[in-house]
């Protein structure tokens, strides 16, 4: 099974910025997509970002223009920018990747936007 390892939340002011890494114990090219979703309190799980094997990318559309998902193959790990932060970003964020019909997810990790 993959293990998807989530690093990089805390507590940022508005405004400020976080960098999300998720290190995974596979080839990321070995997968069809890796994502990053966020649950906030009491609200269902949601797509932030995701990027695809072919190194398309897509976006919720509240986060385009201060989220950027990327990657490095050679740390077979993703990265979730994340700029411009308020309130509404505060959730904790997972790391997702799938494999044909099989997702994998990482612990989570939490981040909180408040002064």
């Amino acid at each position: 099974q993959v293990q998807l390892v989530e690093s990089g939340g805390g507590l940022v002011q508005p405004g400020g910025s976080l960098r999300l890494s998720c290190a995974a114990s596979a080839s990321i090219f070995s997968f069809n997509y890796m994502a990053w979703y966020r649950q906030a309190l009491g609200k269902e799980r949601e797509l932030v970002a995701r990027i695809f094997n072919s190194g398309n990318t897509e976006y919720k559309v509240s986060v385009k223009g201060r989220f950027t998902i990327s990657r490095d193959s050679a740390k077979n790990t993703v990265y979730l920018q994340m700029n411009s932060l308020n309130a509404e970003d505060t959730a904790v964020y997972y790391c997702n990747a799938l494999t044909g019909a099989f997702a994998s997810w990482g612990q989570g990790t939490q981040v909180t936007v408040s002064s």
